[in-house]
């Protein structure tokens, strides 16, 4: 059996393609307003009315446990980050081109997570402005555009950013001319060392761009290769890599939108699991538990060196009310517990999720850190092939049991698990459960 590579979109995507819904249905009213680039998770696309920690509801009063969403990173609706915004709104809301104590003292209190190399900020809206915007500052800085990135990265939606996100191409086509792809570091691409392997992936990655004539420029990738299918140990491993793109002279961007705050437990930043410091730091997503906020962090001469050719400023980016959800989802982290929470929560949690792989042979491995594990799907008998047909069974079989989770990787064919940092034990237990009976339904052989 020969598995099909899946775009990022399709993953667990609502098709489209049954009877026009009834008129004037939200269905219809969907697909009215958004057209072709309306995207919808599950067959039967799910009306949210509300949420709260690690629990969404729908419009017919139904509760689902949220093993999707890795958003709301300290839970939904956390009333300290809603009282922190309302607050705020009501008080102030402008650009950063005026000074104001909240943005800074929430620069500040971020700052004090991460190395004190990366001491300059840039705040912006998404991920995508963050990696788009680390994009020119390292091609500044190297005077190069060649990019290496791994084979089902994704790193955001700005025309820059979508040449170096393979799992968003849904056309297979040539590969745009400044980039190269490697395969995620698993023991299936490079054996058992996968640090040297994957090292020696991206310089020769590298070593043929500049055979091409293109000067490298950036390795970027998420230290969890989540959209790969989910890759954190052993820790230590992305070193060598890194240090191999940086002897080619390029700058490493380490991606936290994904990994970041909090969520591999070992560390407020994925990259910290493997005892680096990248020249770039980008972050978005759960930096405000929902409200739309994002940064790049960097060393002042690379960000000097960039603003000599050309200005960067956005309006929305940096403004009070996101500064104040920042600053309270990094208070609720520390207040709360949250990375030892996700270390104990996701170890309790991985630990029955292999036992699971003990039972049931579909169950090809189970990978991760925290609060954010993959849990592979293979065919039973033959591990090396993927089976993207049983994760779409057991993602329609958790969604029939009240569990909302989705898929990643190449083929579609990794679970993956990162609900808000807040899961209890009970929680993770209820996940488990409803997973163990879902694999009973699957076939064996």
């Amino acid at each position: 059996m020969t598995a099909t590579v899946k775009p990022i979109l399709d993953l667990n995507a609502f098709r489209d393609d049954a009877s026009a819904a009834p008129a004037g249905s939200l269905l219809a009213r969907r697909r009215a307003n958004f057209g072709a680039a309306s995207v919808l998770f599950y067959s039967d696309p799910i009306e949210v009315v509300r949420g709260q920690g690690v629990w969404m509801e729908a419009a017919d009063g139904r509760r689902y446990l949220d093993f999707y969403n890795n958003v709301p990173s300290v839970g939904h609706c956390h009333p300290r980050v809603v009282a922190a915004i309302a607050e705020q709104a009501a008080t102030l809301n402008i650009n950063t081109r005026y000074l104001n104590q909240r943005v800074e003292s929430y620069l500040e209190r971020l700052k004090a997570t991460l190395p004190d190399e990366v001491s300059n900020a840039v705040l912006c809206c998404t991920g995508s402005e963050a990696n788009d915007l680390a994009l020119r500052v390292a091609a500044k800085a190297s005077g190069g555009a060649g990019v290496v990135v791994t084979e089902a990265a994704y790193h955001g939606n700005t025309a820059a950013v979508t040449d170096i996100s393979p799992s968003a191409w849904k056309l297979a086509g040539p590969v745009p001319a400044h980039v190269r792809i490697v395969p995620p570091p698993s023991a299936a691409a490079f054996g058992a060392d996968i640090a040297q392997g994957f090292a020696d992936a991206v310089a020769a990655a590298f070593a043929d761009l500049q055979a091409s004539g293109i000067r490298p420029s950036a390795f970027i990738c998420d230290s969890i290769f989540s959209s790969d299918g989910v890759y954190a140990d052993p820790p230590g491993f992305l070193a060598p890599a890194v240090a191999a793109a940086r002897a080619a002279g390029a700058l490493y961007i380490g991606d936290e939108v994904q990994p970041g705050f909090a969520r591999t437990g070992d560390a407020m930043w994925g990259f910290a699991r493997h005892g680096l410091v990248p020249d770039i730091v980008t972050m978005g997503k759960p930096m405000g538990n929902g409200f739309p906020m994002a940064a790049l962090l960097t060393r002042p001469d690379l960000l000097a060196l960039f603003c000599e050719d050309v200005g960067y400023f956005n309006t929305f980016g940096g403004n009070p009310v996101a500064a104040a959800a920042g600053l309270a989802v990094l208070e609720v982290i520390a207040e709360e517990g949250l990375q030892a929470n996700a270390l104990a929560i996701g170890g309790h949690l991985k630990a029955r999720l292999a036992a699971l792989a003990q039972r049931y042979p579909m169950v090809g491995a189970v990978r991760g850190a925290g609060l954010f594990i993959g849990i592979e799907l293979v065919q039973p008998g033959d591990p090396a092939t993927p089976d993207p047909a049983a994760a779409t069974a057991l993602i329609a079989g958790l969604h029939r049991r009240g569990v909302l989770i989705g898929a990643a990787g190449r083929y579609g064919n990794t679970l993956k698990v990162r609900p808000p940092l807040c899961l209890t034990r009970a929680e993770a237990d209820l996940f488990a459960d409803a997973l163990a009976e879902c694999l009973e339904e699957l076939p064996t052989a």
